[in-house]
């Protein structure tokens, strides 16, 4: 499991002639870690995480079957209390109830009892399960995203606040914020980008745990924004466009620096626009051939349709 890709290369002649039956586990995504061509030669099973009911059957399995636990009068109160702390992680829940079954003191009746204070006692907190590097790391920071996107400030709250509790680096998640303000918010509220850059330098600076506050101010701001993706849309047009279709630029918006570029046309025609009444003239800007081509549409929000109402106005002036 600790082969790099290049090495992996190894194992194809004896697993493509079955020599050799590959069995492997791991806690990353096959999709990242393991050579294309290898994976291509393997079936993939996804393990999910255990379900509180099976956190249960599995503690109860130990307490009676375990060498140790068994000659002990342990008595499980609360399976869920421990469920509830360890993410479906069945060996986190064992480690968990190995340490709640030391610190037990018996009852008059002789029994260790297992119940929700003395594993909150134990535990103190959440054992997050959280790879920095790993799926966790990505699942969580699209999720955050995806909420501000849906407006729902709480559920981007609740999942910054697992990637705080787990040590993820602010900065990660700031630069994530000042994306999905241009993304997901854009022209429907210009000043998110400007908050959200800000946070980001801010953040920088500042370091944990009082970035937390700026973090939090930040997707909080965002997620209760009007939002649009037209500037994304735009860009994304605009470069599936570009890679099929080349023009050259038109000879009246070349700069004509030397005497002769001017005799041969560049600059000519072009129209200074702050010559004219509100600085504007109608004018060509894009080559013949994309005569009528829109990479933009103005979004349904208010702010969009401020400026839309307010370049309608222009052309029509002039």
């Amino acid at each position: 499991h600790r082969f790099n890709k290049a090495q992996q290369d190894a194992l194809l002649g004896a697993v493509e002639a079955g020599t050799v039956t590959l069995i492997g586990a791991t806690t990353e995504n096959p999709s990242f870690s393991i050579n294309n061509a290898l994976l291509s030669r393997c079936q993939v099973y996804r393990l999910q995480p255990l379900t509180d009911d099976e956190i249960g059957q599995v503690l109860q399995r130990a307490i009676n079957k375990d060498s140790v636990l068994k000659t002990l009068n342990i008595r499980l109160s609360d399976p869920k209390a421990i469920a509830s702390l360890v993410a479906g992680d069945a060996r986190r829940a064992l480690n968990l109830l190995e340490m709640a079954v030391q610190t037990a003191v018996p009852n008059v009746a002789g029994e260790l009892v297992i119940d929700r204070d003395l594993i909150a006692d134990t535990a103190q907190t959440l054992m997050p399960r959280y790879d920095k590097h790993g799926d966790m790391h990505y699942d969580i920071i699209s999720a955050m995203i995806k909420a501000i996107r849906g407006s729902d400030a709480d559920a981007g709250l609740y999942w910054l606040a697992c990637m705080l509790n787990a040590g993820e680096a602010p900065e990660f998640i700031a630069r994530r914020l000042v994306i999905s303000a241009s993304e997901d918010i854009g022209l429907a509220n210009p000043n998110a980008l400007l908050l959200a850059d800000t946070a980001l330098r801010s953040v920088q600076s500042i370091g944990m745990p009082e970035a937390r506050i700026i973090l939090s101010q930040v997707l909080i701001y965002l997620a209760t924004s009007p939002k649009s993706n037209t500037a994304y849309k735009a860009i994304n047009d605009a470069l599936a466009f570009a890679k099929q279709h080349q023009y050259p630029v038109p000879l009246h918006l070349r700069n004509g620096v030397t005497e002769l570029m001017q005799n041969e046309g560049y600059g000519q025609g072009y129209i200074y626009l702050h010559d004219y009444p509100n600085h504007y003239h109608a004018q060509q800007y894009l080559p013949d051939e994309m005569a009528g081509v829109r990479f933009y549409e103005h979004g349904d929000n208010q702010k969009e349709q401020a400026t839309k109402a307010y370049l309608d106005w222009l052309k029509a002036q002039g």
